[in-house]
């Protein structure tokens, strides 16, 4: 595609940005050359990735409209990348037009993007954040005073934890946003695993390790242990396909091919 026109001159476009290879892999239009041969490369030695980054938003989307379907109209979506088409805020506004996103990415050319493409939409906005300081995310949101932490909240995590290793105490963080939300609120996760995969794609994700965003495989006991005292609503969590299809052609024959698992935990704690 070409440059936006209102694009920021702040972004460096003679490099490959991970957000912008992300929205390729995703059949976007927010991506440029340079990102395309970068993406080509790394689909060269991992196949499957953007399989499973495609099965990902496909839950991610499932997931919202369920979310929504029980009368939510605020999300909170961490490690959003570029909202790229069916993203978070189309879904949810074609279930609910009053319904409100907050974006929320570590990465500044995401975010740049991302102000970019929702320029002039009032019901979304879009911050720069570490998922490491939740507090910090938390307190942004609030200010914006576009989110009512008073009503339920959808906080999303897709495809984000995964990139936290043990020593940043990924239980720790969620805990501090399941802590923030009250009654009735809803946490969206999915994540990648080391469980039911073939020793190649296991080799495949460990290419990781030599990139600045290495990804941390975990079982599904400790993925599971992240929804806390949330109630994790049917199916539970398992591989990505399985969460409530929309039809018998959307499973997988071999779901765990896509090499993470997704569920979706409802806050069932009584007010006070």
């Amino acid at each position: 595609m070409e440059q936006p026109r209102d694009l920021s001159t702040e972004i460096d476009l003679s490099r490959p940005s991970a957000a912008r290879v992300y929205d390729y892999f995703l059949g976007g239009a927010h991506n440029f050359e340079i990102d395309r041969r970068l993406a080509e490369q790394i689909a060269s030695l991992t196949p499957n990735l953007a399989d499973t980054m495609r099965a990902g938003r496909s839950f991610l989307r499932r997931a919202v409209r369920a979310v929504a379907a029980e009368g939510v109209d605020q999300y909170l979506d961490i490690g959003s990348g570029i909202p790229t088409v069916g993203n978070v805020h189309e879904v949810a506004q074609a279930a609910n037009p009053a319904s409100r996103v907050v974006y929320v990415d570590i990465d500044p050319v995401a975010v740049m993007h991302s102000r970019s493409i929702l320029e002039g939409d009032k019901q979304t906005a879009v911050l720069e954040g570490d998922l490491r300081d939740p507090e910090r995310i938390l307190a942004a949101t609030r200010k914006l005073d576009l989110l009512d932490f008073d009503r339920p909240i959808a906080v999303l995590l897709g495809g984000v934890v995964h990139f936290l290793p043990d020593a940043d105490r990924p239980a720790e963080v969620i805990a501090t946003l399941r802590a923030a939300v009250g009654p009735g609120s809803y946490l969206v996760i999915s994540h990648s695993t080391f469980e039911d995969q073939p020793q190649e794609m296991l080799d495949a994700q460990q290419l990781s390790k030599r990139t600045a965003t290495e990804i941390t495989l975990r079982s599904h006991a400790e993925i599971t242990s992240y929804f806390g005292d949330f109630t994790l609503i049917d199916p539970g969590l398992v591989h990505l396909p399985l969460w409530r299809p929309e039809s018998p052609g959307d499973v997988d024959e071999h779901p765990e091919r896509f090499g993470a698992f997704g569920g979706v935990g409802r806050n069932d704690r009584a007010t006070g």
